[in-house]
C-alpha cells in the first residue's frame, strides 16, 4: 500500500491490516448475500424448482396431459402460493427440458409429442398389413394393463365422460351415423382414467395412427351393424368392470374385446 494511503488510515486511528480484514469481512458478507439472494424454502431448496416438482407431478399422474393448456402465471401463482417470478422460471425450466411449449397467443401447454412419430408409423403401416397387426398387438397388450388402472383409479368424473361416450356411440348408432371417433374417445377416456401420465404420452404420440386404425376397423374389418352391436356390448363390459372397480374383470373385458379385434385381422389375411 502505497505510503501516503498508510498514512490517512492511521490519521482515522486505523492500521493497514486492520482495514484490509474490515475490506474482506464486507467481501466475504457481500458474497454470501449474493449467493443466498434467490429465494429459497425453508429447506434450502429454490422455490422455482419446488414449482417445477409441483408442475412435473401433475403432469406425471396425467392431470395435465398431452395438450393440456396450463393456467395463467398469476393463476398459477396464487394456486401455489408463490411470486409468479418462480412461476415464470419453472415454465421456463420445463420448455427447455421438452415437457412444455409456449401456445401462440399466449399462455403454456403440455407437449403432446405425435408430430415427431405419427408420420414414420403411418409409413410403416401403409408398406405392410403385417405392421398393422403388430401394431394392434402391441396396443392390446398396453390397453389391458391401462383398463385394469382405470379400474383402479377411475373417479366419478372420468366414469361419467366414458357413459356419454357409450350413450352417444347408441345414440349414432340408432341414427345409422356410427362414428369411429366415438371409439377413439372411448380408448382415450380409458387412458386419462388409468392416471399415467407416461401411458398418456405414448397414446398422444400414437393417437394419429389410432385414429386411422380404428377407421380401418370400424369400415372394413366390421363393417356391419351386427358389429357394431357386438362392438357395443364389449365396450359396455369394459366399463361396468370400470365402474365396479375391479381390475381382474376389467382386464379380461379389454382382452375380449382386442383378441376379437385381432382374431378378425388373421382372418382377413388368410
Amino acid at each position: 500500500m502505497p505510503e501516503s494511503e498508510v498514512r490517512k488510515l492511521r490519521h482515522h486511528g486505523l492500521t493497514p491490516s486492520y482495514a484490509g480484514r474490515t475490506i474482506r469481512s464486507i467481501s466475504k458478507k457481500w458474497g454470501a448475500w449474493i449467493m443466498n439472494s434467490k429465494p429459497k424454502s425453508g429447506n434450502g431448496t429454490r422455490i422455482s424448482d419446488q414449482v417445477t416438482d409441483r408442475i412435473l407431478a401433475r403432469i406425471a399422474s396425467g392431470e395435465w396431459g398431452p395438450g393440456h393448456r396450463l393456467p395463467g402465471e398469476r393463476q398459477l401463482a396464487e394456486d401455489m402460493g408463490v411470486s409468479r417470478v418462480s412461476i415464470r422460471a419453472a415454465l421456463q425450466s420445463l420448455k427447455t427440458q421438452g415437457l412444455l411449449d409456449a401456445v401462440q397467443g399466449g399462455g403454456t401447454r403440455v407437449i403432446a409429442s405425435s408430430a415427431a412419430m405419427d408420420p414414420g408409423i403411418l409409413e410403416l403401416v401403409r408398406v405392410s398389413r403385417d405392421n398393422l397387426h403388430d401394431l394392434a398387438e402391441i396396443r392390446a397388450n398396453l390397453e389391458t394393463w391401462a383398463v385394469g388402472r382405470a379400474a383402479r383409479n377411475r373417479s366419478d368424473a372420468d366414469l361419467a365422460e366414458l357413459a356419454r361416450i357409450l350413450d352417444a356411440t347408441e345414440a349414432d348408432m340408432a341414427g345409422g351415423a356410427h362414428k369411429s371417433e366415438n371409439d377413439v374417445c372411448f380408448h382415450l377416456a380409458i387412458a386419462k382414467a388409468a392416471g399415467s401420465g407416461i401411458y398418456l404420452h405414448i397414446m398422444a404420440v400414437i393417437r394419429g395412427i389410432l385414429h386411422q386404425m380404428v377407421d380401418y376397423h370400424r369400415y372394413e374389418l366390421f363393417p356391419s351393424r351386427q358389429d357394431d352391436q357386438v362392438i357395443l356390448s364389449q365396450h359396455r363390459a369394459v366399463f361396468e368392470a370400470i365402474k365396479a372397480k375391479d381390475p381382474v374383470k376389467a382386464e379380461a373385458a379389454m382382452r375380449t374385446h382386442l383378441e376379437f379385434v385381432l382374431e378378425r385381422y388373421s382372418s382377413q389375411q388368410l
